[in-house]
């Protein structure tokens, strides 16, 4: 069955972090004042764009982890959120990978990473290159039918890049 249907990828970059805790390894660094407020930020935006994704991967990085928490809870999301060791400082392939193992009844997925992977997956799927600050969220349409069709060749279509300073005040 050959549906011609598309997936929606939303592409998180963690929030800012905090580098008041030099004792602290990069994987543990928390997220800073301003992160605080910009990861729920984009779980209202997207809420308020009815794109509340079905399923949330993010990197095992605790800023990433405090991002899709605050903004899930932000954005209504019910679901799980899961944690792969490959989207933390995993290249673009490794995102496609863990991206790709997802269930196709998954029409809305986020994931959410590090830079400069976040900049080079949008560069590989929309072949436009978007600077994303902490907290960027980009979205992109997928002309696929299953995760598992996903790869690098995908040419996809950014439909919006958001950026929590160019963001009326909430």
């Amino acid at each position: 069955m050959h549906t011609n249907e598309t997936k929606t990828l939303l592409i998180l970059r963690h929030a800012k972090s905090s580098w008041k805790h030099p004792e602290c390894s990069d994987h543990e660094r928390p997220l800073n004042g301003r992160g605080k407020k910009d990861a729920p930020r984009m779980g209202t935006l997207i809420a308020e764009q009815n794109l509340i994704p079905q399923a949330i991967l993010a990197s095992t990085a605790e800023r990433t982890r405090l991002t899709s928490e605050a903004f899930a809870k932000a954005a209504g999301y019910q679901g799980p959120i899961e944690f792969y060791e490959q989207l933390y400082g995993g290249d673009a392939a490794a995102y496609l990978s863990v991206a790709k193992s997802v269930s196709d009844q998954i029409q809305c997925l986020m994931l959410v990473g590090h830079n400069p992977t976040c900049e080079e997956l949008i560069e590989v799927l929309a072949d436009c290159y978007d600077l994303m600050p902490t907290a960027a969220l980009a979205v992109i349409d997928l002309p696929i039918d299953t995760w598992s069709d996903l790869s690098v060749s995908t040419k996809g279509t950014l439909r919006e890049l958001w950026i929590p300073k160019e963001l009326e005040p909430a």
